[in-house]
């Protein structure tokens, strides 16, 4: 039992912490706590990132059901690092829209805590007990403006959606257990063997279509477009990032781990996931006025890009999905960043129109804006060039030359809406330029996601090595 503790000891930390900070602002300062919450919460994120990172335990705990290896650490590290980054650039948001909360930090941190347990379960319960305590919190921080119609609306169609979405996973989850007998990921692969029956694969089925809401793959993605405007913009920076990172990792690790076995019957269903999600994304986007759906409509096409990696069924599909993931983090906090900061005579705006001729007014910014935009689109010399450049090298691998053509169509097409916006900001016509207030933890994120994107190559930021060795820890 000691050493099963020991296993989950960063998770342990992260729920230890969040109760105890929520007890002690509640009787004590309450949302006068907030501010210092927010940093305190975004160090003990950063901190227990690292400990993750260095720490070199991989084993299994209460037989079985959490699996710590190097995909689950990998996609840990992503998930903390993005969750303390987002905190601390939306304070100043949540503090000019007196949405400062003492509890919004925390309910953050307990969602990453069920992220953590989604990605490192070896266990179908377990999957769906770390999936329902990411989902409850995010249910609350999406609703967190209670005066705004949208937001409430945003709230509650995330509930009922995710809610649907957890009952066919669930259901999934129980026709597994009826025709495997078990729960387990290792005692699930040796009853799909390598035929798997009928009534496996329909379980498999319906889990797929669980996971594909949570990482808001079309046709299932309907929930994303309004979430992602009527949530405060902070909480849509959240949703953007670490929730997609755990979402595809657990996709993953279920395929791979469990029917790991029975890729052929999986790997199209994933295909045409992966299709749907490219082109719905970037045909939907091109009528978008609005920067939060569009960036909406962005994350479905990306998310397709990664379901393209999963789709190969191999470790090289796995590692190109893994480092995707991460450079879609980084160029989604650097945007979001700069979303933060959109304001025009004390109000938010978020119409892409209002962007016209950044340039003049802030130079620095839209060029960093105009980095993220390229790399976005897959723009070479971008890292978003060489993500793209990974995923579709993995499916031509796995003579899945079809899906890489449709995904070079579908990245043309979406190509557009990317470069409109750097056309508002360098040539479009105003009377007077848009010339917002960027805050210095925003500057910083969205300068330093920028130089990121120009790093040339994944090498240079040691990503490539570590994602080898994510995948090959998964796939084996």
């Amino acid at each position: 039992m000691s050493a099963d503790l020991t296993l989950i000891l960063p998770e342990i930390v992260l729920a230890l912490y969040a109760m105890g900070a929520l007890i002690g602002a509640v009787y004590t300062g309450k949302d006068a706590l907030a501010r210092p919450l927010i940093w305190s919460t975004a160090a003990v994120l950063a901190v227990v990132a690292f400990w993750v990172a260095f720490s070199s335990g991989d084993g299994s705990a209460f037989d079985g059901m959490i699996v710590k290896d190097g995909f689950a650490r990998f996609a840990q590290v992503t998930i903390l690092l993005s969750a303390a980054i987002v905190l601390v650039i939306g304070q100043d948001y949540m503090a000019r829209n007196a949405m400062l909360k003492f509890e919004y930090p925390l309910l953050i941190t307990l969602s990453v805590i069920g992220m953590m347990v989604m990605v490192s379960s070896g266990n179908l319960l377990t999957i769906y007990m770390g999936l329902e305590l990411q989902s409850l919190a995010l249910y609350v921080v999406a609703s967190m403006r209670r005066d705004s119609v949208r937001s409430t609306e945003a709230g509650l169609k995330y509930f009922v959606l995710g809610a649907l979405s957890s009952g066919l996973l669930l259901y999934g989850i129980s026709l597994t257990y009826g025709y495997a007998g078990t729960l387990s990921f290792a005692g699930v692969i040796g009853a799909a063997g390598d035929e798997a029956p009928l009534g496996l694969l329909f379980g498999l089925v319906f889990m797929i279509a669980g996971f594909a809401f949570k990482v808001s793959a079309a046709p299932f993605h309907m929930w994303t477009p309004d979430v992602y405007e009527g949530s405060p913009t902070p909480v849509t920076a959240f949703f953007a990032t670490a929730p997609k990172v755990a979402a595809m990792a657990m996709f993953a690790r279920v395929v791979h781990d469990a029917f790991g076995g029975v890729v052929s019957d999986w790997q199209q269903i994933v295909a045409f996931l992966s299709v749907v999600s490219m082109f719905l994304g970037a045909i939907a986007a091109i009528g978008q006025t609005d920067i939060k759906r569009l960036m909406a409509y962005s994350s479905i096409a990306h998310m397709g890009y990664a379901l393209m990696g999963l789709a190969a069924g191999t470790a090289g599909g796995v590692e190109a999905m893994l480092l995707y993931m991460a450079i879609y983090v980084v160029m989604n906090i650097g945007t979001f960043a700069f979303i933060l900061s959109m304001t025009r005579d004390g109000r938010d705006v978020t119409d892409i129109a209002s962007l016209r001729l950044l340039s003049k007014s802030r130079p620095g910014a839209a060029l960093a804006l105009l980095v993220l935009m390229f790399s976005l689109a897959g723009v070479p010399p971008t890292l978003g060039f060489f993500a793209k450049y990974g995923v579709l090298q993995a499916a031509v691998d796995a003579n899945l030359v079809w899906l890489a053509v449709l995904g070079v169509i579908a990245s043309v097409i979406g190509a557009f809406y990317y470069l409109r916006i750097v056309f508002f900001m360098y040539f479009g016509e105003a009377e007077e330029p848009f010339a917002p207030e960027v805050a210095m933890p925003q500057m910083i994120a969205l300068a330093g996601a920028a130089i990121l994107m120009l790093a040339l190559l994944p090498e240079l930021l040691g990503l490539e090595p570590l994602a080898a060795g994510a995948a090959a820890a998964l796939v084996n």
